[in-house]
C-alpha cells in the first residue's frame, strides 16, 4: 500500500491542553526504525464485557463525507487496508473490533465512529459506543461532570443518545445508550441447514439480526458448541442472503443479516427476565459481550412478543460472562420502538503499531 500521512484524527484536537490526571494512549518515538516504516498508528484498547475495541487515536487521514454513514463508505474505499492491518494477526486476531474516530455528522454532536472488525465496516456495534463514550469521557476527548454526563454520537446508523454515570473522582462507570429505532422485520422465517429445519426470527437494532432460540438446535451457548454455532451461522446467513425481511427501507446500505444471535432463558432469583446469548457476526465472528445492537433487536422481539413490559429491565448476559441491561422505553417516533442498553467498558492498553516494508507478512493474515 502507498505511505500513508500520519497525523491525529480531526476529533483529537478536542483534548483540552490541561492535563486531565486520567489515562491517556503515549506518544511513542520509534528510534531508528521512523525512516523505514511505511505506516504508524496509534490505538487505545478497550473491551467491553470482553469484547475489544481498538480505537484508532493517530495515524489515519480524516474520513470524507458529509454523515458517519457517508465516511463508512469513504473507509471501505480508502482505508480498508488500514483495517486488515489493525485486525489480522499478528496484530489482531480473527474476533478483533474497533473503530475509527471520526467528526459528528453537525454541530449538535460530540463524536463519530466508523466501526469495522476482520471482514469489513459493520452499521452498528453497542459495545463499541460504550467502549468509545468511556474512552472520550476518561481521556478528556468529550469533558465530564457527576454524577452523569451525555453526550451524543454518531454511528453509521444514526445518532445515539449516551449517558454515562460519573462519579465523584471522574471515574465512568455504566454507560447506556439510545438507539435507533428497533423493530422486528419477520417471525418463524425457516431456513434448511444441516441440522435440519431452522426457524429464527429477523429484527433491526442498527444491524439486522436473525435469533434462534440456541436448544432449538441440540446446542447451548458456550465454548464447546461455537464451532456448531459458527457453521449454522453461516449456513443461515447464506440462506437469507435474498430474503426481502433484511432490506433496510431508508438507505440500503443498511441492509442485509448482520450476524445470528443464539439465545435462551436463564432461570436466577430476581425478578428481571435474563437471557443468554452468543451473537456470530460477519463471517464467523464471535462476539464476546451480550452484543450491544443486537440487544435492542432482541429487546425489539420481546416487547412484540408481549415477553418484557416497557420499562422493565432485561438482563442480557454475554458468553465471556459479561451482561448488559435493556429495556423498552417506548414508540420510536419514526419506526417500532425506541430502546435502551447499558454496559461497562474498561482499558486494556495502549499501542503504537508498525508496517516495515520489509515484512514479507505485510498487512497480516487470518488462519479462520
Amino acid at each position: 500500500m502507498d505511505s500513508m500521512p500520519v497525523r491525529p484524527l480531526l476529533v483529537a484536537q478536542r483534548v483540552p491542553s490541561a492535563d486531565t490526571g486520567r489515562p491517556r494512549g503515549p506518544t511513542r518515538s520509534l528510534p531508528g526504525m521512523a525512516a523505514r516504516v511505511s505506516l504508524t498508528v496509534q490505538v487505545a484498547d478497550w473491551h467491553t464485557a470482553g469484547e475489544p475495541f481498538r480505537i484508532v487515536t493517530e495515524g489515519v487521514p480524516a474520513l470524507l463525507g458529509a454523515t458517519v454513514l457517508d465516511k463508512r463508505s469513504d473507509a471501505m474505499q480508502r482505508l480498508d487496508d488500514v483495517r486488515a492491518f489493525l485486525c489480522n494477526e499478528p496484530r489482531g486476531h480473527a474476533d478483533m473490533y474497533g473503530g475509527f474516530v471520526t467528526e459528528p455528522d453537525d454541530e449538535d454532536g460530540d463524536l463519530g465512529v466508523v466501526f469495522w472488525h476482520k471482514d469489513g465496516f459493520s452499521t452498528a456495534c453497542g459495545h463499541g459506543t460504550i467502549a468509545l463514550a468511556s474512552w472520550a469521557l476518561s481521556t478528556g476527548v468529550v469533558p465530564s461532570s457527576s454524577p452523569v454526563t451525555e453526550l451524543a454520537v454518531d454511528v453509521p446508523s444514526g445518532r445515539l443518545r449516551v449517558t454515562a454515570d460519573i462519579d465523584d473522582s471522574g471515574e465512568v462507570g455504566q454507560v447506556r445508550f439510545v438507539n435507533v429505532g428497533s423493530w422486528v422485520s419477520a417471525m418463524d422465517v425457516e431456513v434448511g441447514t444441516t441440522r435440519g429445519q431452522v426457524r429464527c426470527d429477523i429484527s433491526y437494532g442498527g444491524a439486522f439480526y436473525a435469533s434462534v432460540d440456541v436448544t432449538s438446535v441440540g446446542l447451548d451457548v458456550g465454548a464447546d458448541d461455537l464451532p456448531e454455532l459458527i457453521a449454522l451461522t453461516r449456513e443461515i446467513k447464506h440462506a437469507l442472503v435474498d430474503h426481502p425481511a433484511l432490506v433496510h427501507p431508508d438507505d440500503d446500505r443498511l441492509s442485509g443479516c448482520y450476524g445470528v444471535i443464539w439465545h435462551r432463558d436463564v432461570d436466577h432469583a430476581g425478578p428481571e427476565l435474563r437471557q443468554l446469548n452468543v451473537t456470530v457476526f460477519a463471517d464467523g465472528e464471535v462476539d464476546r459481550s451480550p452484543c450491544g445492537s443486537g440487544t435492542s433487536a432482541r429487546l425489539a422481539l420481546l416487547d412484540a412478543a408481549g415477553a418484557l413490559p416497557r420499562g422493565e429491565v432485561l438482563l442480557h448476559d454475554g458468553i465471556a460472562g459479561g451482561t448488559f441491561t435493556g429495556r423498552v422505553l417506548g414508540e420510536d417516533p419514526d419506526r417500532g420502538v425506541t430502546t435502551e442498553v447499558g454496559g461497562h467498558a474498561y482499558p486494556t492498553g495502549f499501542a503504537t503499531f508498525v508496517l516495515d516494508p520489509r515484512d514479507p507478512l505485510g498487512l497480516g493474515f487470518q488462519l479462520r
